[in-house]
Parts: structure tokens; sequence; C-alpha cells
């Protein structure tokens, strides 16, 4: 049977390759993971602008122009949004909650109930912050220090990689 730490190191390397179905047998025991096909934002978004501006026509050039200007002024505000994240991300003196695995974020237990973690809580070192869902099965992940939630750095449902940031923490 696999240690846990090889298979997440098998869900990271499906994860980042185009492979979209990988099985795994050996003796009695068998693992298959599956893509739910979901391309992440920046993927979805750089193919769009491009289909824009080979479909319009050479004589129609200032429409084209425009669209692919409202097209591309999101990616600039979004753009800014990640550098002031990273900003924040960059201070030293902040604990980093990473994950432990490729899964799925959830910020509580079910969708009705409250968040583990908000920004202003003060959180131990044994303290739950989230869930990382992977394969089915639902991780609790423990803020490993004790201090103040400063930022949530993902949004519920999002899927998270190995070592990705979930929150920062001040250390106390």
């Amino acid at each position: 049977m696999l240690k846990i730490q090889e298979i997440r190191e098998i869900i990271k390397l499906v994860d980042q390759s185009t492979i979209e179905e990988f099985v795994y047998e050996h003796s009695d025991s068998k693992i298959k993971l599956k893509k739910k096909g979901a391309i992440t934002a920046k993927q979805a978004t750089a193919p769009q602008v491009i289909v824009e501006e080979v479909r319009q026509p050479v004589a129609e050039s200032t429409q084209p122009v425009a669209a692919v200007q409202e097209t591309v002024a999101p990616k600039v505000a979004d753009n800014q949004q990640v550098e002031k994240n990273t900003a924040t991300s960059q201070d030293e003196s902040l604990h980093k909650i990473t994950s432990p695995m490729v899964g799925t974020f959830y910020a509580s237990s079910s969708p009705d109930s409250d968040p583990y973690a908000r920004v202003g809580d003060r959180v131990k070192k044994d303290s739950v912050v989230c869930i990382v869902e992977a394969m089915k099965l639902f991780n609790e992940i423990e803020a490993e220090v004790n201090g103040e939630i400063v930022e949530v750095l993902v949004e519920n449902g999002q899927l998270v990689e190995y070592g990705q940031p979930l929150f920062l923490v001040k250390a106390e």
C-alpha cells in the first residue's frame, strides 16, 4: 500500500499534468484519480481574448479593439487584487497556514454552518481552521500556531494545491 505522502505526490503530479484519469493497482489496493475538467481563471480568460481578435474582420478594426479592451480591463483589476494579496502574503512576520494536499477548500463543515475561522478570530495551534477534501476524504486543517487570523487567502469551494497558503496568522 502507498504511503499518504506518495498519494499526495501522485495527486499533485496528475493535477499538474494533462492526464484526465489515473489508475494505480497493486495487490488488493486500487487508487483511481479523475479530474473534474475545471480550469483556472487565467487559463479560461486568456484564450477568449485571442479568439475575439481572430474572429473579428479586419475592416471593423475599432470595434474589436474596444471589445478586447473591455475583456482585458477586468484582468488588470484582478491582477491588481492579486498583487495586493501578494503584498500581504509577503509580510515575513505572518505565519502561513498551507494546504497539506491537493483538494477542495471548505471554510465550514457544512454549507449552512459558520466558518471555522474568519478574519480577526483568535486561534490556538490545535484549532481547526478549515477542511480540505481530497478523494472523498475530509481532512481537518489545524492552525499550527497560536494567534489571530489576518487574512483568508482562498474562497470556499476553491481547488487548492499542495503547499498553497490558505490563511495568514499573526502569531503570538
